[in-house]
C-alpha cells in the first residue's frame, strides 16, 4: 500500500500530545541510528553517516507534515505555454549536432530488480529482443549515436544495492563499445517498523539481512548523482543536461528536437531547467501522474495525492489530458544549485509493505518527477505515444517483442505497415503468463499483431504459431490452439482443443 505523506489533522487537544510523541520518535530513531553505525567498518562509516543524515531529514519531514499535500481548490488552469507540443519542435542542423551531444549526459535509472516477472538479478539484463537486453538496447543507441555524430555521450546507470554487483560484472562486455559508462549507487536507507518507528537492521552488514533495507526510489537521484562528484565531473566538462529515464522504458531514446530547444539554436532566452515529457492520457493510464499549475508553479500530481472523493475526476482523461513519462531533462548546474540549497523538497511516498515473516515495515520515498517544483523555468513537452514503451510485465514484452516493432540501432521503430500509430491493449492473464518463462513457454512464437486492436488471454492457454483475439480459459478448463490457427474477431472460452481439418 502506498500513499503520498499527508497526516489527517487533528483536535488541538491532542496536537501537545503528538508532538511530544513526533520528538520521541525522532530522537529515539537518531539514537538507533547512531548504534548502527558503531557497527559499520570504520573505513564506510563517513559514507555511511551522510546516508543516514538524508534519512533523518526525510524522517523528519515525514514526521511534520500535516494535511494533504495539494489543496484540490487551489489547482490552477494550466498556463498555454506550460506544455510545447512535440510537433511544434525543430529538427537541428546535422553539423550542429556534435556540439549540442557534448553537453549531454544520458542517465538510466537501474536500481530495479526482475522479480517482478520472475527473474533473477537486475530487471535491465532480461533478453527483450533478439536476445539483446535493456542493456545491451540502450549501449547500442548511444553507440549509434556516438558513431554517426562522432560524439562522445556518456552513459550513467544509476544502481542500488541490489543490481550494483551484477551491474558491474556485466559492463564489462561494452569495453569494446564506443560508449563511456559510469555508475553510482543510489542510497540505502534502513526500512523502519510500522508500529515503533525504529529500524528493524541489527547493523550495517546490508547483505546478511537485506530486508532490512531498502532502495528509496528515485528522488533520490539528485544527491546521490552529486554526492557521487559525477555532476561535478561533467559540469567540469562543459556538459549542460541530463536526459534521465526508466531503463525498462525502451522508447527514451535521446531526442534531438528536444536537445535542440534546449541548448540548440531553438534554445529560450531564459534557460529551460526542467523539461517533463508527458503524453496524452489514455484510459489504459488513468493512474498515471499528471501535470498541474499550483501555487504558480507546474509540477506533478500523482494518485496518492488527491483526495478520495476527486479520484474520479483525476482519472478523467477530459480533466487532466497529459500523464508523466517519467522521461526528464534537467539542467546540471540546476540540479547542483537545489542540492546545496536543500531547495529540494518532494513529496513523500509511504510505502507500507508487510515482510515475508509478517512484519509491517515503512518505507519513506521519493519520486524524480516531484522535484518539478523545485527548478526555475519548468516546462512539459507533449511527446508521442511511441516515447513510452514500458516493459513492466509479459504483456508489455508481448508487444516488444512482436512484429509490431522493428530493431534499429538498439532503438524500437513502429512497422510503417501498421496502419494507425496506436499500439494493442494486450492483457495477459497473471497466474499463467506472469513470469517470463511461463509467457515464453506458452508461445511458439508471438503471433502477428500488427493489425491487432485489443488481446485478453485468461487461464491454462498455449498458441502454436498463429494468432488469436479473446480467448479465457475457466479454471480449471484447458485451451490448446494449434499451429496454423487463424482466429479473427472471435471469443473462445469453456475446455477445448481446437483441431486442424
Amino acid at each position: 500500500m502506498t500513499y503520498v505523506c499527508g497526516h489527517q489533522r487533528v483536535p488541538s487537544d491532542s496536537k501537545e500530545f503528538l508532538e511530544v510523541t513526533k520528538r520521541d520518535a525522532l530522537r529515539l530513531l537518531e539514537n538507533d541510528l547512531d548504534r548502527l553505525l558503531l557497527s559499520a567498518m570504520p573505513e564506510r562509516r563517513a559514507s555511511l553517516q551522510q546516508e543516514m543524515a538524508r534519512f533523518v531529514d526525510l524522517f523528519r519531514r515525514f514526521l511534520q507534515e500535516e494535511g494533504p499535500s495539494i489543496d484540490w481548490d487551489k489547482i490552477q488552469k494550466l498556463p498555454e505555454n506550460a506544455v510545447m507540443d512535440y510537433s511544434k519542435l525543430k529538427s537541428p542542423n546535422t553539423d550542429k549536432v556534435q556540439m549540442m551531444l557534448d553537453k549531454l549526459v544520458v542517465v538510466k535509472l537501474n536500481g530495479g530488480l526482475g522479480t517482478s516477472m520472475g527473474c533473477h538479478g537486475p530487471k535491465s539484463v532480461i533478453p527483450v529482443r533478439s536476445d539483446l537486453t535493456f542493456l545491451d538496447l540502450t549501449v547500442q543507441q548511444i553507440e549509434h549515436l556516438n558513431k554517426t555524430y562522432n560524439a562522445n555521450v556518456p552513459l550513467v546507470l544509476m544502481n542500488s544495492f541490489n543490481t550494483d554487483e551484477d551491474t558491474e560484472k556485466i559492463i564489462r562486455k561494452y569495453k569494446g563499445f564506443r560508449v563511456q559508462i559510469y555508475t553510482f549507487n543510489q542510497s540505502c536507507f534502513p526500512r523502519i517498523c510500522r508500529e515503533s518507528f525504529l529500524p528493524i537492521a541489527k547493523d550495517c552488514n546490508v547483505d546478511k539481512d537485506i530486508e532490512a533495507w531498502y532502495p528509496p526510489g528515485h528522488g533520490d537521484f539528485y544527491d546521490t548523482f552529486r554526492n557521487s562528484d559525477l555532476l561535478k565531473q561533467f559540469i567540469d566538462e562543459g556538459r549542460e543536461y541530463c536526459f534521465l529515464s526508466n531503463i525498462d522504458n525502451l522508447g527514451a531514446t535521446v531526442d534531438l528536437n528536444i536537445l535542440n530547444k534546449l541548448v540548440g539554436e531553438e534554445c529560450l532566452d531564459k534557460p529551460v531547467e526542467f523539461v517533463m515529457e508527458v503524453t496524452d492520457k489514455t484510459r489504459a493510464d488513468v493512474k498515471g501522474g499528471t501535470l498541474i499549475q499550483f501555487e504558480n508553479k507546474l509540477r506533478l500530481l500523482e494518485i496518492a495525492q488527491v483526495p478520495k472523493e476527486r479520484v474520479d475526476e483525476f482519472k478523467s482523461v477530459k480533466t487532466f489530458k497529459f500523464f508523466n513519462t517519467n522521461n526528464i531533462w534537467a539542467k546540471l548546474d540546476a540540479i547542483d544549485r537545489v542540492c546545496r540549497h536543500h531547495t529540494l523538497n518532494m513529496e513523500i511516498i509511504v510505502n507500507n509493505k508487510t515482510l515475508e515473516n509478517g512484519l509491517r515495515v515503512v518505507q519513506l520515498e521519493t519520486a524524480v518527477g516531484a522535484a518539478m517544483k523545485c527548478f526555475d523555468g519548468s516546462i512539459g513537452i507533449n511527446v508521442p505515444r511511441s516515447r513510452f514503451l514500458p516493459v513492466k510485465k509479459t504483456s508489455d514484452l508481448f508487444l516488444v517483442m512482436s512484429n509490431l516493432y522493428n530493431l534499429k540501432n538498439g532503438s524500437l521503430v513502429m512497422s510503417p505497415q501498421r496502419m494507425f500509430p496506436t499500439t494493442p491493449l494486450v492483457k495477459l492473464g497473471e497466474n499463467h503468463f506472469g513470469k517470463v518463462k511461463e509467457f515464453l513457454g506458452r508461445f511458439a512464437n508471438i503471433p502477428d499483431i500488427i493489425e491487432l486492436d485489443h488481446l485478453t488471454v485468461s487461464g491454462d492457454v498455449t498458441f502454436g504459431r498463429g494468432g488469436t483475439v479473446i480467448i479465457i480459459a475457466n479454471h480449471g478448463d484447458r485451451i490448446d490452439i494449434p499451429a496454423g490457427a487463424i482466429l479473427e474477431n472471435k471469443i473462445v472460452s469453456g475446455n477445448m482443443r481446437i483441431l486442424d481439418h
